[in-house]
């Protein structure tokens, strides 16, 4: 091995140990390890200033301004409030509904801003029921994490990995590209949540529901045992922050308000996201383009103020993206990601390419659970591609899953930071995320190994 792939291994090592142990923030860890590189001249001063300056990072930061508009307007509280006035009159089936539409959601807003405002809600309307909010809230979280996949912005790991796969020569993927692969893993995963999952949760929370046998997830009980006052359900709460990404560290405290409906503000902020996503997908230009542009748009028409654009930002997540992207730019320049891929192939070239999708999407998957998104999808993505260049079939499938796995942290209570605030609001305990977890893993494994090689040939 040369100095620059010994040096880039053990930086790689150091990151994923110290995020493993906890103890020191993620997106400081992930500069720390961008920075030893730098001094080491195992990447260069542009490689670094091209990470910081990624499509990714612009992207996600203009999304972020335009979603923070979206939310300080009160359209996103609003939605969700007047869908679970609905699910007073429909019973449990409502209370799906109200989790249906937050992952429809999911796929075009970041996902943690939604799960604040939509649990609470949820939590109540479950109590004056007789239902266990255990039921719902879990199921909540993991449905709108699974609505990140329907789109190329619904989550940051789908953009990072579009970038990554950009600056190893293979093509972009459109905006509605991953949609049909995505949907078929949340249609599988929320179905089985439906039939299987609440079921288990119901079990486990009988003692806080009401006596007799614990009702199936869509039966309507027999009484409403309360009101609910709907203009205390946003209240403020500090719950933790974050993209949506595992293990973000210790960042600041997030103050999900449900903020007063302002009409004029909902209508231009919605207008301007609008017109971002068309933009892209009828590729127009490129979403980094089209997102800078709507947040500079909302700014110049007095939606949101400088002040608040900033506060939106949330650099703490562009910023572990930003570090991780010059960990992941070394393991190509010095050839360690090929090198991996060699060993992987080694081992697995008797099981062709579908086994090798397979067992990437497990590996994957394995990792996310362990580490945060931003941090799989950079290790993943140059094998995925090293590893289907090797097998002599289009990378895109590889890509797609890692797309798919690096998101799918279901089985603990941290591997998703929606998994965090459920986990605090409900008082689940540990196995309960493993007992739901851990199948819901393995069944959208299998949904995605039967979708990606239909819509991704090799």
């Amino acid at each position: 091995m040369t100095f620059d792939q010994i040096a880039a291994l053990v930086v790689l090592v150091g990151v994923v140990g110290l995020m493993i142990h906890g103890k020191m923030r993620a997106d400081v860890v992930a500069l720390l390890g961008a920075a030893i590189l730098l001094v080491l001249g195992v990447v260069r001063p542009v490689e670094v200033q091209g990470a910081f300056a990624s499509p990714a990072v612009m992207a996600l930061a203009g999304l972020f301004v335009i979603a923070y508009a979206i939310e300080l307007s009160g359209l996103l509280g609003l939605m969700i409030r007047q869908a679970t006035r609905l699910s007073m009159r429909v019973g449990a089936l409502g209370i799906w509904m109200v989790i249906g539409l937050c992952g429809s959601v999911g796929g075009f807003l970041n996902n943690t801003p939604v799960v604040v405002l939509a649990a609470p809600v949820i939590r109540d309307v479950a109590k004056s029921l007789g239902l266990s909010p255990k039921r719902f809230l879990m199921p909540l979280s993991h449905v709108t994490v699974m609505g990140g996949l329907l789109t190329l912005i619904g989550t940051s790991t789908n953009l990072l990995v579009n970038d990554m796969a950009r600056n190893a020569d293979q093509p972009v993927f459109s905006l509605f590209e991953i949609t049909p692969v995505g949907l078929v893993i949340a249609l599988v995963g929320g179905a089985w949540l439906y039939l299987v999952g609440a079921r288990q949760l119901g079990r486990t929370a009988a003692a806080d529901e009401a006596p007799g046998p614990a009702p199936g997830p869509d039966e309507k009980p027999p009484a409403v045992h309360r009101g609910i006052d709907f203009s205390r359900l946003g209240e403020a709460r500090n719950l933790p922050d974050g993209s949506g990404d595992a293990r973000l560290g210790d960042v600041a405290l997030y103050t999900a308000a449900d903020r007063p409906f302002r009409l004029k503000s909902a209508l231009i902020s919605l207008g301007v996201f609008v017109a971002v996503i068309v933009a892209a997908a009828m590729g127009w230009a490129p979403i980094a383009a089209a997102a800078f542009a709507g947040a500079v748009a909302l700014i110049l028409l007095k939606v949101i103020t400088p002040d608040e654009a900033y506060a939106g930002l949330r650099p703490e997540i562009l910023l572990l993206i930003a570090g991780m992207v010059v960990v992941g730019t070394a393991m190509e320049v010095t050839g360690l990601a090929k090198a991996a891929a060699d060993q992987l192939i080694d081992l697995i070239r008797p099981l062709g390419p579908f086994g090798a999708l397979a067992v990437l999407y497990g590996v994957t998957l394995f990792a996310t659970e362990l580490l945060s998104n931003a941090t799989v999808a950079v290790l993943m993505t140059p094998i995925a591609v090293a590893l289907a260049e090797s097998l002599g079939v289009n990378p895109r499938p590889f890509l797609v899953a890692v797309m798919m796995a690096a998101s799918a942290a279901f089985a603990t209570p941290f591997g998703y930071q929606t998994n965090v605030l459920v986990f605090n609001m409900a008082n689940y305990s540990y196995m309960d995320f493993v007992r739901v977890g851990l199948p819901l893993n393995l069944v959208t494994w299998a949904a995605a190994m039967a979708a990606i090689p239909i819509f991704f040939p090799f």
